[in-house]
């Protein structure tokens, strides 16, 4: 994760690359991100910017070099940044890359039971028993919850008159909170949208830091800063999804199979795995709840307030996402997303310059080689797709914002270990088509309707806590469009 973007030694090892160009020569935007110091962060000043933004403490050489080791007080680390070398790691040999301990213990909190946590056989049953609720049938099914989630915020922003002002950043959290509420809760969170949200925004911050402690390698029951904020955040959360889970269940247990709810937290209840039969026991049930709310409503709430910010500065793709959207709009639900091919293109570029899990981490059980390169047991492998998408060797002009890399016609170019928005191989995001189709879906369904325009005092700078946010929220000015 972000707690290695470190560095105290200087053994660079190269590898070839190839270099990714768009098929246009678009505008030269290139947005607000951290300038990579030229030398590598000293401990102190390290652990400092640890603290405050972990997205600031990579350093040029390692948006330059493939692969980079850094020594740290436990164990070596290197810091992988080759095609070849991440599909060794991910997919080809990732039995022998594990979580690690200091990453298994930040998500541990209320997510421990969940598939973003677990591990080896508990791992395997959970991914096969949560598989089909992420068919792609399943999924597309939910493009008209997501278009009444928009139809809402676009409604709200009307009332609130021609030259409103709003926090873009707050409402995309609102919106994907609401669809959430509409695909995996349908009757209903049950408590105020603010109240869940702040809880939330204090989850994340609370898990999001990294200290000296962890650095070092402290045992995890000596405290760190935040934690008895983080259990009553915990308590509360578990006590909101504790009576969903018991409503729903009395619910099911009440109703024949065609009158039951038709959502994601039904489709949990009832999942069972293939191979055994067996359903998820309560805290499993709670766990993957926790983890979809914070797979579907932070990252994918980021990813749209960062895409509303660069369409803002970039009138070309504004104009071509309300042109897709005016047209494919009028049509059916189903299939929708894949329709909107600029506003896709404008999604994974974002995701390609804010990748909401800016840094994953592994270690190595065995010895292994990457290339040329020897693994020894238990050193740290850290890919990190916000160096990898900007790194110098696979991008053409990589810090510029130009969404025609994924245009159909360019895609293709993309090799598949270079751009990894959502990981890879069997620990892939299992909720990424869900995802994508959301944000596809509601950006065109909004910027259809307004126009936005970032406030002349705005400043916009990613902070990493866990995911990639905008630092400061993103004030803009929303105008409702003529005849939309």
């Amino acid at each position: 994760m972000f707690l290695y973007s470190i560095a105290f030694s200087d053994t660079l090892l190269p590898v070839s690359m190839l270099r990714i160009s768009g098929s246009e020569v678009a505008e030269s935007f290139r947005p607000p991100a951290p300038s990579p110091p030229e030398e590598r962060l000293r401990l102190f000043k390290l652990l400092a910017t640890l603290k405050q933004n972990p997205l600031e403490c990579w350093s040029a050489e390692f948006f330059r070099k493939p692969i980079a080791k850094v020594r740290l007080p436990f164990t070596d680390a290197f810091l992988v940044h080759d095609p070849a070398s991440i599909k060794r790691v991910l997919v080809d040999n990732a039995d022998n890359y594990r979580k690690d301990p200091i990453q298994r213990r930040i998500l541990a909190t209320g997510l421990a039971d969940g598939l973003l946590s677990v591990e080896g056989k508990r791992w395997e049953v959970q991914r096969r028993t949560l598989a089909p609720l992420f068919a792609r049938r399943t999924v597309t099914a939910f493009a008209e919850a997501m278009l009444t989630a928009a139809d809402t915020l676009a409604e709200r922003w009307r009332r609130l008159g021609p030259q409103a002002n709003v926090d873009v950043a707050a409402e995309m959290r609102l919106i994907t909170l609401n669809v959430l509420s509409l695909t995996i809760f349908s009757d209903g969170i049950r408590v105020g949208y603010d109240e869940f949200r702040t809880a939330m925004d204090a989850y994340f911050a609370v898990i999001g830091r990294f200290g000296a402690l962890d650095l070092l390698g402290a045992p995890k029951f000596v405290p760190r800063p935040g934690r008895r904020r983080l259990r009553r955040t915990m308590v509360y959360f578990e006590g909101v999804i504790d009576e969903i889970i018991e409503t729903r269940r009395r619910r099911l247990a009440s109703l024949p199979d065609g009158e039951r709810a038709d959502d994601l937290l039904t489709l949990l209840l009832c999942a069972r795995d293939p191979s055994t039969g067996r359903s998820m026991s309560f805290a499993e049930v709670r766990s993957n709840i926790l983890t979809f709310l914070s797979a579907g409503h932070e990252t994918t709430a980021n990813t749209l307030a960062w895409s509303f910010f660069l369409l803002s500065q970039s009138p070309r793709w504004r104009a071509r996402v309300q042109e897709e959207a005016e047209r494919e709009l009028k049509g059916l639900a189903d299939g929708l997303a894949d329709r909107l091919v600029v506003t896709k293109a404008v999604i994974e570029e974002t995701l390609r310059l804010y990748p909401p899990i800016a840094a994953l981490s592994r270690m190595a059980d065995k010895a292994d080689a990457l290339g040329s390169v020897e693994i020894k047991p238990r050193s740290l492998i850290v890919v990190a797709p916000y160096v990898l998408h900007r790194h110098q060797l696979l991008w053409d002009r990589p810090d510029v914002f130009d969404p025609s890399r994924f245009m159909p016609e360019a895609r293709s170019a993309v090799p598949r270990f270079a751009y990894l928005p959502f990981g890879i191989g069997p620990r892939i995001c299992i909720g990424a088509s869900f995802a994508l189709q959301e944000a596809t879906i509601v950006l065109a369904a909004l910027v259809q309707r307004f126009d936005t325009e970032l406030l002349p005092e705005a400043k916009v700078w990613p902070l990493q806590k866990i995911t990639l946010r905008p630092a400061f929220g993103l004030p803009m000015r929303v105008r409702p469009r003529e005849n939309a």
